[in-house]
């Protein structure tokens, strides 16, 4: 199988922004153990105030779904979903780059 891959832009409601990245960066936190998460990377906007990206790299398409059904994970998107104004997901295919 070939590695999955996310892209993921949030757009947090205004003044929600560092809110949404603690909550990111709870999820990045809990996947350090999870060995199927190659990449977990919550980046934001110097230019865009309420812009959150996150870059996600998983052995394959299973393992990023199953991570989303685990329970502190959908007890975190619960949490995240007041503050999230939208949401866009581009799906990717890594073939390789320093860091993979």
């Amino acid at each position: 199988m070939s590695r999955f891959g996310m892209y993921v832009k949030f757009t947090a409601k205004p003044g929600q922004r560092d809110n949404l990245v603690n909550i990111l960066m709870e999820g990045a936190a809990s996947e350090q153990s999870t060995k199927e998460c190659e990449l977990y990377i919550v980046n934001v906007s110097d230019t865009e105030p309420e812009t959150i990206w996150v870059t996600e790299v998983w052995s394959d398409e299973e393992a990023h779904k199953a991570s989303l059904a685990r329970e502190d994970t959908r007890e975190a998107i619960q949490r995240a979903m007041p503050l999230i104004e939208g949401v866009e997901a581009t799906k990717i295919r890594p073939v390789g780059g320093k860091g993979l």
